[in-house]
């Protein structure tokens, strides 16, 4: 399975979809995990943020195929666990995820750079908001 961000068909661009991830954890991260293969977002389960949660886990799978969610509403939380597949490049893209609550509010262009350097791929639109066709970070 090839580590591929594709946002060709996203309903959002990738700036956009990251304020969004910015949004979603100053308001209600309880906290976060490393669990066994994969990672674990606790979310205060408000009203709406369980389905909200399971839409953007639905796009992020659209764009990023290597990641799977499974999404519980347990206890007063959303339990967001995501997982990868057994390749290096997809678990340090995982990373990345693990630490989207630090960095969602910084700017687009440095999380690619990043991404990119850890050897996604970029089909479409990719975090820069710009179109381009296969970007991958030379090595």
């Amino acid at each position: 399975m090839p580590i591929v961000c594709d946002m060709s068909t996203a309903p959002e661009t990738g700036p956009q979809r990251l304020a969004e991830y910015d949004r979603l954890f100053t308001t209600h991260l309880l906290g976060r995990e490393r669990r066994g293969e994969g990672i674990r977002f606790r979310l205060r389960a408000d009203a709406g943020v369980e389905a909200w949660v399971r839409d953007l886990a639905a796009r992020e799978k659209a764009c990023c195929a290597f990641l799977d969610s499974q999404i519980a509403a347990e206890g007063g939380q959303v339990l967001w666990d995501i997982t990868t597949i057994d390749d290096d490049i997809a678990r340090a893209i995982l990373d990345e995820y693990y630490d989207l609550p630090d960095s969602a509010g910084a700017e687009a262009d440095e999380l690619e750079r990043r991404l990119s350097a850890k050897g996604l791929q970029f089909i479409g639109t990719h975090p820069g908001g710009t179109a381009t066709q296969t970007h991958r970070a030379s090595s």
